[in-house]
């Protein structure tokens, strides 16, 4: 080993304990991100007379998911790939500068258009922010512990998620919805800003990983290994023609149509069957609250058992609460299928990404990492056209519910086939049984 490897090695230990106080910021720079996307969810369906839209115009509706899921999934990949070449921080930053006029736009907001506007902003804020936290906590972390650290950075943005959109349903209703979310964003956004002169730059520790990465570390004899390196060359090959990579950027697009769902139509859902807005906002709530808590497990889990079994029952519970739901007719049911969803979310969300870290270089973790993402965040735009068009078509939400149910079961049988466990441990064990 040469005298410049084991120096950047001692400096940039991997490991969560030895980087604590950097995986600490990291995360509460996650929470407050999720803040920032969960204030919405409940205020904005529940209140769109408000801007103008009639109660069943569920495709215009849903435009302004479409508008956020375009700008994110594109932002992903952009962003993903510059974090590779100027750094995390740097992007980090423009992240949260990009949401600055998200609070203004939905405060003075005329009509639905200017909210659609907003979600462009929200859109980049996400792609940037979002991002980066959870590539920086994979850097530090090293590959023993890459499912913990993307559980707990989805954990704590899920939670934070669904924290808000239970707070602003209550501070909507004693402020207006303008008000309640124009303090609350920017109240978040100081403190996220104050707090980033204490972050450092990851981007050394996954140079430092590189540098001494072995081909069993990343997978290197996977086909990821021998993609080529430029930027849509890499898009290509793990989005089409690297079979378990094009599984798992499949089953990140159904996942986000399940989430539409919640974002979208839940709240249409709930209301047209009498649930008021404080009660929609448990409902939705519990489902990211759970989604968000549980992977404090679920991360650690798949890497001791390995990636794919956790997935496959996350889709098969997510499949069952989405049932359930269409199914129920009182809170405390729709409490309880909420609660189902939320804990498949936690088994396949951080699972899948971290599936997708497993094989990737650490040299181009950011970009692969944001090739997945990009796949995984546009699934709002399509979970936003088809299901708008679906409701609107129907004139009703509930038929989004049973399609939903049908695009994640059909998702998770795919990925049953098509998968190889990606776990360095678990394939192992698998290659000696």
């Amino acid at each position: 080993m040469s005298t410049q490897l084991r120096l950047s090695t001692a400096v940039h230990l991997h490991g969560i304990g030895q980087n604590l106080p950097q995986f600490a910021l990291q995360t509460v720079q996650v929470f407050f991100v999720g803040l920032i996307i969960g204030m919405e969810r409940n205020v904005l369906p529940t209140m769109r007379h408000l801007f103008g839209l009639e109660s069943h115009a569920f495709f215009f509706l849903a435009s302004f998911v479409v508008s956020f899921g375009l700008v994110k999934g594109a932002l992903n990949f952009v962003a993903g790939d510059l974090s590779d070449r100027v750094g995390r921080k740097r992007v980090l930053l423009w992240g949260w500068l990009a949401g600055i006029p998200i609070p203004l736009l939905i405060f003075f907001a005329p009509n639905w258009w200017w909210i659609v506007a907003a979600n462009v902003f929200l859109g980049i804020n996400q792609a940037f922010t979002w991002t980066m936290t959870v590539t920086s906590q994979i850097d530090l972390a090293g590959n023993r512990q890459r499912g913990l650290a993307v559980g707990i950075n989805e954990a704590m943005g899920y939670i934070a998620v669904g924290l808000a959109g239970l707070g602003t349903g209550y501070l909507a209703l004693a402020w207006g919805p303008r008000w309640a979310l124009l303090g609350f964003a920017l109240l978040v956004m100081v403190l996220a800003l104050l707090l980033l002169p204490w972050v450092r730059d990851t981007l050394p520790w996954a140079q430092a990983e590189g540098q001494r990465q072995r081909p069993s570390d990343s997978l290197a004899q996977s086909t990821l290994s021998t993609a080529p390196e430029g930027r849509w060359q890499s898009f290509v090959h793990v989005s089409f023609q690297d079979r378990t990579s094009r599984a798992l950027c499949q089953g990140g697009v159904a996942n986000k149509i399940a989430d539409t769902l919640v974002w979208v139509m839940f709240p249409v859902y709930l209301h047209f069957r009498g649930q008021g807005l404080v009660h929609i906002g448990w409902i939705t709530g519990i489902y990211a609250m759970i989604w968000g808590l549980c992977q404090f497990w679920t991360g650690h889990l798949a890497d001791s058992v390995g990636r794919k079994a956790p997935i496959l029952s996350g889709f098969f519970l997510l499949t069952l609460g989405l049932i359930g739901v269409a199914l129920v007719h009182h809170f405390a049911a729709w409490m309880l299928a909420a609660a189902v969803m939320g804990m498949g979310m936690a088994l396949l969300y951080p699972n899948l990404i971290a599936a997708m870290a497993d094989r990737a270089p650490a040299a181009t973790r950011g970009k692969t990492l944001g090739i997945y993402r990009y796949w995984r965040d546009t699934g709002y735009a399509i979970g936003g056209l088809l299901l708008g068009a679906a409701a609107q078509w129907a004139d009703a939400a509930l038929p989004t519910i049973w399609l939903t149910a049908a695009i994640i079961a059909a998702s998770g049988f795919w990925i049953a086939l098509a998968v190889q466990e990606t776990h360095p441990k678990a394939r192992q064990e698998c290659v000696k049984g």
